[in-house]
C-alpha cells in the first residue's frame, strides 16, 4: 500500500500561475492521499472532483475558509514573491477574519481572472472507506483561517486502519495545543485500530514527537521548500504494526515536496 501527503496550495503558485499539482498527485498513484490546501471552486475547478473523476479517489473534504483564488498568473522567476511571509503571497485571498496586506490589495485590485471557492483539507483514497469523520479545530487567534482533523476509516488487505490528515498552524502561533488536543483524540478513537497521521504539520519531526509521544515516523526527508528543501514540515506518523518498505520525498510542482511510504500492515 502507498500513502503520500502532498499540500496542493490550492493547484496556484505564489503569483497566481496554475501549477500541475493535482496531476502530479494523482501520478504517485498513492493508495491514500492526505492533501491540506485543496481546493473546492464555488463555480470554478474543483480539485475534489478532479481526484474523483481522473483519479478514482473518494474520500472526504473539510472546508476551512472560504478563499479567492487568483489564476492572472503574474510573472516571476521565484515560486511565490520574495517577501511573501512579510507582506502576503498573490496566489490566494483570506478575508474572513483578516484584511489583506496592501501588497495583496494591489495585486488582487489588478487581477483578471479571480475565483471564489473553499479551501481545506482532503482525505482521500482508492481503498473502500467505512466511514469518515471531521473534528473541528477552532481558529487560533493570528490565523486567517480555521483547523481541523479529518478522519478516515479504510479497508486494506490487512484488515482496517484509521487515516488522520493534519494541516497545521505554525508554532509560533499556537498549533502545539491543537496538537495536544489531537493527540487525545486520536488516544481516543474507537475501534482502536491502527493509525495513519499525515500532512503539512509547519513542524519539524523532533518538536511532534514530544508533543505527540508513541507515534513513530515512517519517512524523514526534506520537504519545504521543494525546490532546495532544508526542513521537513511534511510528516507520515504511525501507530501500530507498520512496516515501511520505501520513502521518499518527490518535487511535484508544489511549494512542498510531496512524502510517500509504502507501507505493510502486518
Amino acid at each position: 500500500m502507498r500513502v503520500a501527503t502532498l499540500n496542493l496550495h490550492a493547484g496556484v503558485d505564489g503569483w497566481g500561475r496554475p501549477t500541475r499539482a493535482v496531476e502530479h498527485a494523482i501520478n504517485l498513484d498513492a493508495d491514500v492521499l492526505i492533501l491540506p490546501e485543496l481546493w473546492r471552486g464555488d463555480s470554478g475547478p474543483d480539485l475534489f472532483d478532479e481526484l474523483r473523476q481522473r483519479g478514482g479517489y473518494e474520500g472526504v473534504f473539510a472546508p476551512l475558509a472560504h478563499a479567492e483564488r487568483n489564476t492572472s498568473g503574474a510573472p516571476g522567476r521565484r515560486w511565490q514573491p520574495a517577501l511573501a511571509h512579510l507582506n502576503g503571497e498573490r496566489g490566494l485571498f483570506f478575508q474572513e477574519h483578516r484584511r489583506l496586506s496592501r501588497a495583496q490589495q494591489r495585486t488582487r485590485a489588478a487581477a483578471t481572472n479571480l475565483e471564489p471557492g473553499q479551501w481545506g483539507l482532503g482525505v482521500v483514497t482508492r481503498l473502500p472507506i467505512e466511514e469518515t469523520r471531521v473534528f473541528p479545530l477552532g481558529r487560533l487567534r493570528r490565523e486567517r483561517v480555521t483547523r481541523a482533523l479529518v478522519l478516515a476509516r479504510v479497508t486494506g488487505g490487512a484488515g482496517s486502519f484509521w487515516v488522520a490528515g493534519v494541516h497545521g498552524a505554525h508554532l509560533s502561533h499556537g498549533s502545539r495545543h491543537q496538537y495536544r488536543v489531537i493527540g487525545r483524540y486520536l488516544d481516543a478513537l474507537e475501534p482502536p485500530l491502527p493509525t495513519l497521521l499525515g500532512g503539512d504539520f509547519n513542524a519539524w519531526g523532533p518538536v511532534l514527537r514530544v508533543i505527540l509521544p508513541g507515534w513513530h515516523s515512517l519517512v524523514r526527508a526534506r520537504t519545504w521548500p521543494a525546490r532546495r528543501p532544508h526542513s521537513q514540515i511534511d510528516h507520515l506518523f504511525a501507530r501500530g504494526p507498520w512496516r515501511v518498505t520505501k520513502g521518499f520525498a518527490r518535487d511535484v510542482g508544489s511549494d512542498h515536496r510531496a512524502l510517500v511510504a509504502d507501507l505493510e500492515l502486518n
